[in-house]
């Protein structure tokens, strides 16, 4: 058994992993959040919130806390952690384990244009189309504030910030959403063209149907690269198994 294992969270994939270590008999589980949704939801096990302070203040408190293996299972464009993380790890010698959903493929019929980063995509758009449904999370929603022509229907677990682009309607919701609900959306609002990440999962996907069934473009923000050397496990099955892998002779 592995007596702590550190969890970083804020997936659906984090909570399920997490629930899993803490059903079993001698492991303590922590899970980190980094605070930045106000009702994250309950996690199994121990929760502490806000960050650690870069690769450094990370790898001080595995020490400290005598953590015997990480698993990151952050959101898919949480690059910074998946970085400390990596970095902690290798500084502490505590063994890393990378959970990742697989990410969406297109299928026929999907009209897809991937791009690299949020500011690519609002590059694009101009040529795409002028009604947007901005599913992207509200953190870099200022990569979209210089465009004025388009106007946007921005939907966010919690209410973002400035700066914003100037015509824009926000929609508070939290997945999982349904493809009767996705297309109605999109036909109430007219939107001609979708922005989303590639965060992969089934919980937003239904926004992927709609824009199919639609015949709408979607613009598709590519996924960082993983730190070199990290090969993810893509299931909370298989980062159970690559956790137990850690504890064999």
């Amino acid at each position: 058994m592995l007596p702590h294992v550190l969890v970083l969270g804020g997936t659906t994939e984090a909570r399920e992993l997490a629930a899993a270590l803490a059903g079993r008999p001698g492991t303590r589980v922590t899970t980190s959040l980094a605070g930045r949704v106000r009702r994250p939801g309950e996690v199994a096990g121990d929760l502490r919130v806000g960050g650690f302070g870069g690769a450094e203040g990370l790898a001080a408190w595995l020490r400290e806390r005598r953590v015997d293996a990480v698993a990151d299972a952050t959101h898919p464009f949480a690059e910074t952690i998946t970085a400390n993380a990596a970095r902690a790890a290798a500084a502490t010698g505590v063994p890393l384990v990378v959970l990742r959903r697989p990410g969406w493929r297109p299928g026929p019929g999907d009209r897809w244009h991937p791009v690299p980063s949020l500011a690519a995509a609002a590059d694009l758009l101009p040529r795409l189309g002028r009604r947007v449904f901005l599913t992207t999370g509200r953190l870099g929603l200022a990569a979209f504030a210089h465009l004025t022509e388009p106007h946007f229907v921005i939907r966010s677990v919690e209410p973002p910030e400035p700066p914003l682009p100037a015509h824009t309607h926000i929609l508070l919701a939290r997945g999982p959403f349904t493809v009767a609900d996705e297309t109605a959306l999109l036909r109430d609002h007219r939107i001609d063209v979708l922005v989303t990440k590639d965060s992969g999962g089934a919980a937003t996907s239904a926004k992927l149907t709609a824009a199919r069934d639609l015949a709408l473009p979607v613009v598709v923000v590519q996924r960082p690269p993983l730190p070199a050397g990290v090969t993810p496990a893509t299931d909370v099955p298989s980062a159970l198994h690559a956790l137990d892998a850690l504890t064999r002779p």
